[in-house]
């Protein structure tokens, strides 16, 4: 028995959106460490002898500490081998993935990374919105909306001076500070998105400006998690509706002619 950790990318919440390497390591683990923005559809590849631990957070409410996590990839690892840290979107983008393989190492683990799809360019993509378009939008930013130090981040301000796409993950509870710091730099006409469990089939979207945004977020109820897209980019979406409903009546018929 070789400890080892492999940190695993689960992608934005769609089962289908995880990698054929994501799915090899999961059956392959002794034991599966998720969080909690994971599809746990995904768990069904795990072998039955697997254990899952849930060491994510919901609402604030930690299961784990990131310190308590560390130390249980560390202990089980040495005592049962295969651990796979299962965790939303990709592992190194606000995943502190890095932080968690670092860890094991110092006690001799091997350790590897397999990376997942993004939220940050796949929930955009699933309503139309393309980050960068000629004419549109050259760049983008993905910013965490919320610092360690539960303030808002100060590259925000920065962003909002730009004419790029801004992306903001964990941004929800910093919306009203948001609106303000794009107010400020006289943009209060720009197009904005928030979308709500992105991918999955219960998803939520409001479209509106940075003077309108808030009040359609408190129409829709949106809340966490949600992505918040700002730009003109979101003026330029594609309009997906009649080609995911080919899509699955194409699937349909084809259920129906394999039965």
């Amino acid at each position: 028995m070789t400890p080892r950790l492999t940190v695993v990318g689960a992608g934005p919440g769609d089962a289908d959106l995880i990698t054929l390497k994501a799915i090899q390591a999961i059956k392959s683990a002794d034991v599966i460490l998720f969080d909690a923005l994971v599809n746990e559809e995904l768990l069904q590849y795990a072998s039955r002898k697997a254990e899952k631990i849930f060491v994510g957070k919901r609402s604030g409410c930690y299961a784990y500490q990131q310190s308590q996590i560390n130390d249980l990839i560390v202990e089980r690892a040495l005592r049962c081998g295969h651990v796979v840290r299962l965790k939303g979107g990709d592992p190194f983008i606000f995943g502190r993935g890095a932080e968690e393989l670092d860890y094991a190492k110092d006690y001799a683990i091997e350790v590897a990374v397999v990376p997942g799809i993004s939220s940050s360019a796949a929930v955009p993509a699933y309503q139309g919105i393309p980050l960068t378009k000629r004419n549109a939008s050259e760049s983008f930013w993905v910013i965490t909306g919320t610092t360690k130090s539960h303030k808002i981040s100060g590259d925000i301000a920065l962003a909002a001076k730009s004419t790029a796409t801004v992306v903001i993950l964990m941004g929800m509870g910093k919306l009203p500070e948001i609106v303000q710091t794009f107010k400020k730099e006289g943009k209060s006409e720009t197009a904005v998105a928030v979308i709500q469990n992105g991918t999955r089939l219960n998803e939520k979207i409001g479209i509106g400006t940075i003077s309108t945004i808030e009040k359609i977020v408190e129409e829709k109820q949106l809340s966490t998690p949600a992505i918040i897209i700002i730009g003109e980019v979101v003026n330029q979406r594609v309009d997906l509706t009649d080609i995911y409903a080919k899509a699955d009546l194409a699937i349909a018929n084809s259920k129906q002619k394999s039965a």
